[in-house]
C-alpha cells in the first residue's frame, strides 16, 4: 500500500514568524526515508475551528497525519481535543502517564507543585498507541480511524525529534515495506539550467531510481533515490545511475554525500602528505575558516595571511613594491608574489592566494565588482586564474563564491585535472 502524508503544524507563533518550523524539514526527510510520500505542509494557528477544517480537508487526501505542537498544558494547547473530536473519539485518562509527568518535575525541574493544567496532557485518545516522552512533559499518540493514521507529537524541536526517532518511527515501520535510499552528487563550474540541459534524457527516464537537480549557493546538487525493500537493492539500482551522471557531467562532479569543497580537499591533501597555506585578501580569511571549520584540519593547515593593506602584501608576504605600484593589488603579479610569499612564510607545500574587489564599487584602478584573482603555488611553479564573478552579486556572495574557486582550483591541482 502507498502512504502519503500531511503535516499539519499547529501554533500561531508559527505563521506570525516567530519561530520556524524546523519540525516539518525534519519529518519530511526522515518520513522519505521510509518511503511515505510527503505531499502538503499545513500551518494552522492556535483556533479549534480552523484547525477542524484543516483535518477534514487532511483526511481527504492524505492516510497518515502527523500533527506537531499543541500538546502542552495552557489553554491553547487543543490539539488533541480537536482532533479526537474531528475523528470521534473520547479522550481517557492515564494515570501511568501522569506518574512521568510529575516524575519529570520533580527530577528535572525540581518541584513537587505541578500545576493542574498538566494533568491534560495525560488525557489520550481511547485505544491510542502512547508514544511516552522522556525529554519532556507532552506525551505524543498515535491511532488509527478509518484508514488514516493520526500521530501527534510535541511541539518543540528536540521532543519531537526525539519522539519521531524512538517512538514515532517503529510506528511507521510497520506500517511501510519499502524505504528510500539516496546519494548526493555535488557540482561545480556548472549552472543549474545547463547541468538540467545535459541530464534531461537521464531524467526524464528515470522513474525508480530518479534524479533530481538542485540549486545551492554557487553549486548544483544532484539526488539520486531509489525505493526498494533492502540496502542492497537500492544500491544496485542507483550505482549505474550515478556512474552514467559523472560520465555526462565529467569532472565539474567534486563529490558524493559530501558537503563542501573543502570537505573534498582535506582528506586528497592527507592522502598525498601535502601542506596548505593562505594569503588572503578579498575573502578576509575566509578560507582558513572554511578549512579549519573540518575536523582534522591542522594534519595539513599551516596557516594564513590576511593581506587586506598594500602595506601587509609588501611587509609580510614580501611582494614587491614596484608590482603593487604598477599593476596594483588586484592583479595577476600581485596574486602570484602573495601565493609564493605565504609558501615561502609557511612552509607549506601549496599555498593560495586569493585578491580582488569584493564591492560595492570599483577599485581605485577602475576593476569591477567581482573582479578576482587568485595564484596556487607549489614546487613545480606557480598558476594564476582570474575569476570573473558578475557584478549585483553582494559582498558575502563574492566573497563565498571566491572561496569556491579557490578550493576548485586546489581539487584540480590535486587531481590532476584541467584548470
Amino acid at each position: 500500500m502507498q502512504y502519503n502524508a500531511e503535516l499539519i503544524a499547529v501554533g500561531t507563533e508559527l505563521l506570525l514568524g516567530n519561530i520556524a518550523n524546523t519540525d516539518a524539514q525534519m519529518l519530511s526527510e526522515e518520513l522519505s526515508t521510509l518511503g511515505i510520500n510527503v505531499y502538503y505542509h499545513t500551518v494552522v494557528g492556535d483556533n479549534p475551528q480552523r484547525l477542524r477544517e484543516a483535518l477534514e480537508i487532511a483526511r481527504k487526501r492524505a492516510n497518515i497525519i502527523i500533527t506537531t505542537g499543541g500538546l502542552g498544558p495552557t489553554y491553547d494547547d487543543l490539539t488533541k481535543q480537536t482532533i479526537c473530536e474531528t475523528f470521534g473519539l473520547p479522550l481517557e485518562f492515564h494515570e501511568d502517564i501522569w506518574e512521568d509527568i510529575c516524575a519529570y518535575f520533580m527530577k528535572r525541574m525540581k518541584r513537587e507543585d505541578i500545576p493542574e493544567g498538566n494533568k491534560q496532557q495525560a488525557m489520550l485518545p481511547v485505544g491510542c498507541t502512547v508514544l511516552d516522552n522522556p525529554v519532556g512533559t507532552a506525551p505524543g499518540c498515535a491511532f488509527e480511524k478509518d484508514g488514516v493514521h493520526v500521530l501527534m507529537l510535541p511541539g518543540p524541536p528536540y521532543e519531537c525529534r526525539y519522539l519521531f526517532e524512538h517512538r514515532a518511527r517503529a510506528y511507521l515501520e510497520k506500517l511501510t515495506h519499502d524505504r528510500i535510499f539516496s546519494h548526493e552528487l555535488r557540482i561545480f563550474g556548472m549552472g543549474e539550467s545547463h547541468v538540467e540541459e545535459k541530464l534531461h534524457d537521464i531524467m526524464v527516464r528515470s522513474t525508480n531510481p530518479t534524479l533530481a537537480p538542485y540549486a545551492k549557493t554557487g553549486e548544483v546538487m544532484l539526488r539520486a533515490t531509489a525505493k526498494a525493500h533492502t540496502k542492497e537493492e537500492a544500491e544496485a539500482m542507483l550505482a549505474p545511475l550515478i556512474a552514467e551522471v559523472k560520465e555526462t557531467l565529467g569532472d565539474v562532479v567534486y563529490g558524493e554525500d559530501v558537503e563542501s569543497l573543502e570537505e573534498v580537499v582535506l582528506p586528497l591533501l592527507k592522502e598525498r602528505g601535502l601542506t596548505l597555506s593562505f594569503a588572503e585578501s578579498c575573502t578576509g580569511g575566509l578560507l582558513a575558516k572554511r578549512l579549519t571549520d573540518l575536523p582534522g584540519a591542522s594534519a595539513v593547515f599551516r596557516g594564513g595571511v590576511v593581506s587586506y593593506t598594500n602595506a601587509v602584501k609588501a611587509n609580510i608576504l614580501g611582494v614587491p613594491e614596484d608590482l603593487l605600484d604598477r599593476y596594483g593589488a588586484v592583479s595577476e603579479n600581485v596574486a602570484i608574489a602573495m601565493a609564493e610569499g605565504c609558501r615561502n612564510i609557511c612552509g607549506s607545500d601549496l599555498a593560495l592566494s586569493v585578491t580582488g574587489v569584493a564591492g560595492p564599487d570599483r577599485d581605485d584602478r577602475g576593476h569591477e565588482v567581482g573582479t578576482v584573482y587568485m595564484a596556487l603555488a607549489a614546487a613545480d611553479g606557480t598558476i594564476c586564474r582570474l575569476v570573473d564573478i558578475k557584478k549585483g552579486r553582494s559582498r558575502g556572495h563574492i566573497r563565498h563564491l571566491a572561496g569556491h574557486h579557490a578550493f576548485d582550483l586546489i581539487r584540480r591541482k590535486l587531481l590532476g585535472l584541467p584548470l
